[in-house]
């Protein structure tokens, strides 16, 4: 993925959650929770794209038997 599409994306995903905040009518607790989940989600794309979230998988826990 290019830095001009990730500058896009994150971009688009500002204007969205801006839309929703601004124009869509709900209680303040909702608009708290939904713009920390686009963060949260924001935030693991990030570390996917980037290579960072892919390696966790690779950690292994030893077991004690």
């Amino acid at each position: 993925m290019s830095i001009l599409s990730l500058i896009v994306g994150l971009i688009v995903i500002g204007i969205l959650l801006w839309l929703v905040n601004a124009y869509i009518p709900m209680d303040g607790k909702i608009k708290n929770i939904l713009n920390i989940v686009v963060v949260i989600v924001v935030v693991i794309w990030l570390l996917n794209v980037f290579g960072i979230f892919g390696h966790l998988g690779e950690m292994q826990v030893p077991r004690i038997h």
